[in-house]
């Protein structure tokens, strides 16, 4: 996140508890704590609680998706202090993002307990409340073999399909956690910051688009 924070945002790096030491929804409880702290505080650190974004990357890619979709619902909010402080976020970033069946781990490593239904892993999919996305930028190396490319591929067009403000971005040749490179980390900051400018800073279609002509041109030779 330096790259962003160096373009003037707060980046706050919060953690949550992983399944060796709790089962789900408890990872959900954690990230939930994270943004009420960060709303409860929002004086002290500066900055607008109504322009509060989420990002996560890989698993917690997941997890920044399922909390940007479920604000103030009662069963996940867990009881992580600032009771009563909302958990709505204006944008979400999700960085080769695990979002259900797409990963072939998800019933083998997510932190769900073994015996667990069918239903109980569906539920624990952010596509369950695609309706209720705030605008969403999505990251991914076409050569990720963690978490495969179709996980972010299938979820854009489900953003889409409920004209939620989404994008995806790809990287060819590029594995897994890539954005601990330096020039992937710049160039997806890059990126984040127009659409944070385009779609929560100051909301604008741009640039103005006209309707455009139909067919194609003919070129000069």
């Amino acid at each position: 996140m330096t790259p962003l924070t160096a373009r003037g945002y707060v980046s706050i790096a919060a953690q949550y508890r992983l399944s060796g030491v709790a089962k789900w929804p408890a990872q959900m409880e954690d990230v939930k704590a994270s943004i009420r702290w960060t709303r409860a505080n929002a004086g002290k650190l500066g900055i607008d609680p109504k322009r509060i974004a989420v990002a996560g990357y890989s698993a917690g890619g997941h997890l920044a998706l399922f909390a940007a979709c479920t604000p103030n619902k009662p069963e996940f909010e867990g009881d992580g202090g600032n009771k009563g402080v909302g958990t709505e976020v204006a944008a979400c970033l999700g960085f080769y993002a695990v979002t259900g069946p797409a990963w072939n781990g998800w019933k083998r490593a997510f932190p769900l307990p073994a015996d667990s239904s069918d239903e109980a892993f569906h539920a624990a999919e952010p596509a369950n409340y695609i309706k209720d996305f705030p605008p969403t930028i999505l990251f991914h190396g076409l050569a990720d073999t963690t978490v495969p490319p179709e996980s972010s591929q299938q979820f854009l067009q489900l953003l889409r399909d409920a004209n939620v403000p989404s994008e995806l971005h790809t990287f060819a040749g590029v594995p897994h956690e890539f954005v601990q490179h330096p020039e992937f980390a710049e160039a997806t900051a890059q990126l984040t910051d127009f659409f944070f400018d385009r779609h929560v800073i100051n909301p604008r279609p741009y640039p103005p688009f006209g309707a455009g002509r139909g067919g194609a041109g003919r070129g000069r030779g």
